[in-house]
């Protein structure tokens, strides 16, 4: 991948150094533009209520239901569909990374850190290299959560695939999970 860049390497004397890493990490990353969508998505609803109060019902009932359940099934589908991408929320905690879409947290996608092989910083990561907003998986590319365009973290599965997802400061999330999986060394505690 030409968008993964490596992380910048810090030395002992370093601020992160000093600290130790913590327990548990937890990022989000929103797309207000997607609220617009979802407008959009309320309008068809409310179109479909419109046409029904506002008809006389004596111009055909089954254009006049067609025409209801359209807007309903537009607007639902609008509406649900931007709602569960609108964020995304990203935490690692204990040997998980777990990651959870929209204001419900589905979809939902628990990867346990045993299964990760490596995980990389990626500065640039847009719709437009998974085709679009939301859940994607792509054969060359594996599977992403993308809500918007910028950084993101690139995990390395174990069977080869790889998981992207937008998140802001994925650097502190790639620090953590790379912590996570070097192998403990004799008389460092686990």
């Amino acid at each position: 991948m030409s968008t993964l860049l490596p992380m910048r390497e810090h030395s002992r004397h370093d601020r992160h150094a000093a600290h130790p890493l913590p327990l548990r990490w937890s990022g989000r990353a929103t797309n207000r533009a997607q609220w617009l969508l979802a407008a959009i998505g309320a309008a068809c609803i409310g179109l479909g209520v419109e046409l029904i109060v506002q008809s006389t019902w004596d111009s055909g009932v089954a254009a006049l239901l067609i025409s209801v359940i359209g807007c309903f099934a537009a607007g639902l589908l609008i509406l649900f569909g931007t709602l569960a991408f609108v964020h995304v929320a990203v935490q690692i905690e204990d040997d998980v990374l777990e990651v959870r879409c929209g204001h419900m947290g589905l979809p939902r996608r628990r990867i346990p850190l045993a299964q990760v092989v490596d995980a990389d910083f990626a500065p640039r990561v847009t719709p437009r290299q998974w085709g679009g907003w939301g859940y994607r998986w792509r054969p060359e590319q594996g599977t992403a959560v993308v809500v918007r365009r910028g950084e993101g973290l690139v995990l390395r599965l174990g069977d080869g695939m790889m998981f992207t997802v937008t998140v802001d400061d994925a650097e502190a999330a790639v620090r953590i999970i790379r912590d996570r999986l070097r192998p403990v060394a004799p008389g460092r505690p686990a």
